[in-house]
């Protein structure tokens, strides 16, 4: 039995495409009716059913309607490759994608913005790596920053990476103790102590003089990411004590 031509209303009946789409489809000479009737009603067959059903999924993963235009005018194979790589793109994005629903999360939960890895493949430094740069303005002109920054220089991509992870988890790792510690007179010896120990892993790296000392707790202090980032780990103000311990450190040792 022969088949017979679907109408307008067919094609909308069947795909849920709108009439005004059809309409448009046809004017881009995307998607052209098999069959003109001198009344102006648009017919199709039903290959040309399988083409409007194609051009839909194109749209619906991704593709722009130029994009579409170009693919259905490809042989089988060659449309295969291009749905290959666009495959691959979706992917990274799916990846992208569950990276910032995680980290969406996590800020929610709590987590303190200098941690999150939302930057982690972005042309966007890393906050990290932000926050160094930042550094680099703020304390440039100093000695002891220059040393800082000539004996980074000195090591391997591989050795700076190692640096400043352990760097980081160093420093984590004292400012916990500082946070447990808040219990404590400032000045007592136990609380300089700890002191020493955060000074300890500025010096891997550079000449930590009283005036590097000052400029780093008011950066603390005065800036609500580090201020926040540090913060986590007390109910309490510990940037504040953090503060107050350098102020005593720096007028001992003078």
């Amino acid at each position: 039995m022969k088949r017979r031509l679907l109408a307008v209303k067919d094609m909308v009946q069947i795909t849920g495409i709108t009439p005004r789409t059809l309409h448009y489809y046809d004017r881009i000479d995307l998607f052209k009716p098999t069959q003109l009737a001198e009344n102006g009603y648009r017919y199709y067959d039903y290959s040309s059913l399988e083409k409007l059903q194609t051009i839909l999924f194109l749209k619906e993963i991704g593709f722009s309607l130029k994009e579409i235009a170009d693919i259905v005018k490809l042989a089988k194979h060659e449309q295969k490759q291009v749905l290959e790589k666009h495959s691959q793109t979706l992917q990274l994005q799916q990846q992208k994608l569950a990276m910032m629903i995680t980290s969406l999360q996590e800020y929610i939960a709590g987590t303190d913005i200098y941690n999150l890895q939302i930057f982690k493949e972005s042309s966007v430094l890393p906050l990290q790596q932000q926050y160094a740069q930042e550094a680099s303005y703020l304390y440039s002109e100093t000695e002891s920053y220059q040393q800082f920054t000539s004996n980074i220089n000195k090591l391997t991509a591989e050795q700076r990476a190692t640096y400043f992870a352990e760097f980081e988890q160093s420093m984590e790792s004292i400012f916990r103790k500082i946070a447990n510690a808040m219990n404590q007179a400032p000045d007592s010896e136990e609380v300089q102590q700890l002191i020493v120990e955060w000074k300890s892993y500025l010096k891997q790296f550079m000449v930590c003089d009283a005036e590097l000392l000052v400029c780093i707790a008011k950066t603390y202090k005065y800036d609500t990411r580090f201020k926040n980032y540090i913060n986590q780990y007390s109910e309490e103000d510990v940037v504040e004590f953090i503060y107050t311990v350098v102020m005593h450190y720096v007028e001992r040792e003078v």
